[in-house]
């Protein structure tokens, strides 16, 4: 089996999104251990305002949720143009009988939309 580039491109995101994810996962428990040590309310520790102390922690963790967010953007703006690729070929379901043709695609073609 052939893994085509975009197929590669997809399985390297996927690997820095999990890596991200690791890393947060990683760095939530370090910083919880670390809250709850210190006796620290949850809005008082994890501002970064206030704990100057686990400021650069709290704003890494802010960084790597960003960063899957857009991983996860990216993956799957791939699979919507997967999936738009294995639709049929527009003039193919024109070729279609107008009954097996869709309620929607009619009434587009009727009313000109």
């Amino acid at each position: 089996m052939e893994i085509s580039a975009r197929d590669r491109e997809l399985i390297a995101v996927m690997r820095q999104y999990f890596a991200a994810k690791a890393e947060l996962e990683s760095l939530k428990e370090q910083l919880e251990a670390a809250r709850q040590a210190a006796g620290e309310t949850i809005g008082v520790f994890y501002d970064p305002r206030q704990n100057a102390v686990h400021a650069t922690d709290l704003q890494r963790s802010h960084r790597l949720k960003g960063e899957m967010v857009s991983l996860m953007q990216r993956a799957e703006a791939w699979g919507r143009a997967a999936s738009a690729a294995d639709l049929p070929d527009r003039s193919e379901a024109e070729a279609e009988p107008e009954e097996w043709q869709s309620f929607e695609r009619r009434a587009d073609a009727f009313f000109g939309a």
